[in-house]
């Protein structure tokens, strides 16, 4: 019996690898390679996810936006209201914020101390300027992923963890995959759905790394009193320093940190920790009683902070879909789609009509070295 070659084998089954699955499955033949021991073991199993219309920046609107709609349709959106915060001196941010989101489709409002006070008790009263989005909504996100593991499974994909890949081998127009167990598969394409380790797979395959690097978030879980309302929104620093929202009656709190660090097994640290709680405790005068929990998850960036849809322009058969940052679950079901579209060659439908896929084309990364390159050369003559 001959070797089965797969159309596409895909790295990771995360919430990236496993939307990707499903989309591609009705068309073809799919494999998917998770190194875990379990889909979701690393960014999307860690998740504290939020739909949340601003998140990510105006690239990621569009994609959003289009996966807003599937979310709330298919019950994976539980209603909770986001509050941008910020300080006197902070005016000038607030307006920036306000600027910046001007014409993209998001709904956003201007508060004062009265309308901020409102919805969130215990706010200290130099907080007082803030934009209020009434859209943002938790993704249930355990949820969302088991639907598309499932849906992949059931349209013939196969799901296969603890093969973490360690080689790349193309010929003849097919790819041998070696894992670090032994097992070898055969597929003509590999899509890089590997999160945090996209640029190592690429290595593997050959092809140029991208420069898309893991970032650190911690998330710590505290017991307040008085409890934490259950209809608490979600509440960030305009300036990027922190966030919080309630969890049945407890809060979780972030610095909204990014800290570069290499591929791995992520876990918070204490200074991280403590600069946070220091940073809650000036801007609300809830009384901690304790820290219950504490925990870290990569987040994976770009060098533009937008996500890499498509087939690299210079290695035959490899397929980026990786470097989707904070922003990966809220936007998966439009990426996903949009993803498969790009690899199959189809066109866009009700769900993508309104993305434009070239900002996220990985072609503007090698343009870009191209370029720096042909200029490098033009200043030695």
């Amino acid at each position: 019996m001959a070797e089965m070659i797969y159309d596409f084998a895909i790295a990771g089954a995360g919430m990236a690898g496993a939307s990707l699955a499903a989309e591609l499955a009705p068309y073809a033949s799919v494999l998917v390679l998770e190194a875990e021991d379990a889909p979701g073991y690393h960014a999307t199993g860690r998740s504290a996810a939020f739909w949340e219309e601003c998140y990510g920046g105006p690239g990621v609107v569009p994609l959003t936006l289009a996966s807003g709609r599937y979310l709330r349709e298919n019950g994976f959106l539980t209603e909770r209201g986001a509050l941008y915060v910020g300080r006197g001196e902070d005016r000038d941010q607030v307006d920036e914020f306000v600027d910046t989101f001007s014409g993209t489709g998001v709904t956003i409002e201007r508060l004062g101390r009265t309308g901020m006070a409102a919805r969130v008790p215990h706010l200290r009263k130099e907080w007082c300027d803030a934009i209020w989005e009434a859209a943002c909504a938790d993704i249930d996100v355990a949820g969302l992923h088991q639907h598309y593991l499932k849906s992949a499974k059931m349209q013939g994909a196969q799901i296969n963890c603890r093969a973490r890949i360690a080689g790349l081998n193309r010929d003849a127009g097919v790819w041998t995959i070696a894992t670090e167990a032994g097992d070898a598969y055969r597929a003509e394409t590999v899509i890089n759905a590997a999160g945090a380790w996209a640029d190592n797979l690429a290595q593997l395959a050959g092809a140029a790394p991208i420069g898309i690097e893991p970032l650190r978030r911690t998330v710590v879980q505290l017991r307040v009193s008085p409890a934490a309302p259950a209809d608490l929104p979600l509440v960030l620093d305009i300036n990027g320093a922190f966030y919080f929202k309630s969890d049945n009656g407890r809060l979780w709190l972030s610095p909204h940190d990014e800290i570069p660090t290499v591929p791995c097994d992520a876990a918070p640290e204490e200074l991280d920790v403590a600069t946070v709680i220091d940073r809650f405790q000036k801007v609300t005068d809830w009384h901690i009683e304790a820290v219950e929990r504490r925990w870290a998850g990569l987040r994976s960036f770009a060098p533009d902070r937008l996500p890499v849809y498509g087939r690299d322009p210079h290695q035959e058969g490899f397929v980026w879909f990786a470097g989707q940052g904070g922003f990966g679950i809220q936007t998966a079901p439009a990426a996903a789609r949009l993803g498969a579209q790009i690899i199959l060659g189809h066109d866009a439908d009700d769900l993508t009509r309104g993305i434009d896929p070239a900002p996220y084309n990985p072609s503007r990364f090698f343009t870009i070295a191209a370029a720096s390159q042909s200029s490098q050369a033009s200043g030695d003559m």
